[in-house]
Parts: structure tokens; sequence; C-alpha cells
């Protein structure tokens, strides 16, 4: 099994890109923000400590994280969003891994990490064959995130310039997911891609490894038997 890194930029589209894997394609996906919002749920060790450190007004009267609210805090304070990645991403990170061998013990060739920061970290990104970027263009980009969220142009302004450009990352990745068009044009790229990785003989370096581990774990197993019982 190998692991393809999806990423993009706020309103670049990527949810897209991950509804028509999950949906049309039945494509393993690890979701790194489904992950985030269960490690920081009300109880969690990632909630103690974000509640530690930013305070009470960022939750809710159940309990449960205001994200927007956390949101204005950490996109407005470089030293506050660094703060909160030193919580979550660990979390994040460990989840991720146990996904990890979950799929590969189910014997799936590939899987997809849909991590937004996948450049930003670079934690994961040894681990990955291939790199996804899903692009637009930068005005694309200012309006979706504006209709999306309500958001006035200074507030997605400062959304998107809190991330890594989407120019740059297309200069890291191996492949680039337009989604500059409509969305029949970016599920046509993306049954493309899933068809090539589908191909990819990748998986094998894995399972041989594994396999070469295994066997010879079992050869030493087997000395250590017969030289106990001489």
């Amino acid at each position: 099994m190998f692991l393809v890194g999806l990423t993009g930029g706020i309103a670049s589209g990527k949810s897209t890109v991950v509804r028509c894997l999950v949906e049309d394609l039945n494509c393993p996906i690890i979701d790194a923000d489904v992950i985030a919002r269960e490690v920081v749920l009300p109880g969690t060790r990632g909630w103690r400590k974000i509640k530690d450190n930013f305070g009470s007004e960022i939750l809710y009267s159940n309990g449960e994280l205001n994200r927007e609210k956390l949101g204005q805090i950490i996109f407005s304070d470089e030293k506050k969003r660094k703060v909160l990645n030193s919580i979550t991403h660990p979390e994040i990170y460990k989840a991720i891994l146990w996904k990890v061998v979950k799929y590969f013990l189910q014997g799936h060739r590939f899987v997809v990490l849909d991590l937004p920061l996948l450049f930003e970290t670079k934690k994961i990104l040894p681990y990955t064959t291939f790199t996804v970027v899903v692009s637009c263009n930068e005005e694309q980009q200012l309006q979706r995130l504006m209709a999306r969220n309500s958001y006035t142009k200074e507030a997605a302004e400062i959304r998107i310039k809190a991330q890594m450009s989407l120019a740059e990352k297309c200069k890291l990745c191996t492949h680039i997911i337009d989604n500059s068009g409509t969305i029949e044009s970016t599920e046509k790229q993306v049954k493309l891609l899933y068809q090539e990785f589908s191909m990819c003989k990748a998986f094998w370096k894995l399972r041989i490894i594994v396999a070469f581990c295994a066997t010879s774990l079992l050869g030493l197993g087997l000395f250590l038997c017969h030289y106990l019982m001489t």
C-alpha cells in the first residue's frame, strides 16, 4: 500500500474532489479535518489543552469548541496559531497512523490522505508516494470563500494569506487537479488520476518489505525455539 497526499487551499474545491473519490470511486480516504474535530471533542486531551491555553470563552455553553471564535483568534495571531497546531497536530497524526494501519490490513493498494497542511508541516510528506494539489485561480478562491462563509473581502483575504499559496503548493506536488472550470471537468480529472494510481505498482514495495520482515521474524522465532529445545 502507498499513500497519496491530497491538499489545496481554503475554498479551492478539495471537498468536491474528496466527494468524487468517496461517492463515485469508493476510494479509502483519511480526512484530517474530520480527525481534527474528533481529537478536540469535549473531554479529550486536545480539548483540555485548548481550553487551558485559550480560555473558556472559545467554548459554547455545551462545552464544544466555538470554531469561528477560535479561528478569529488564530488567523490574526501567528503565535497563537502555532500554539493551537502544537496541541492538535500530534493527536491528529496518531489517529491518522491507526487508520493507515487499518487500511493496510484490509489490503488496499493505496490510501488518500486529505491534509490541508501537507506542505506546511511536512510531517507526513516523506511517507507519501504522490502528492495532489486541488487548485483554482486566486480570484475564484477569494470569491468562493466569501460566498461559502459569508466573509467580508478582508476576512477572506486574511484566511487565504495565512496559508501557503496555491501557486507555491503546485510547484511542490506531483499532480494538480485544476478546479477552475466546471464540476464535470474536475470529476473527469479525479477519475483519470484514480485510474493512474490504481494501476501503479508502488503498493508492492511496502508489501515486499512487510513480507520480508514477517519472514525474518518467523525465522528468528523458529531458530530460538529450536535453540531452547536443544
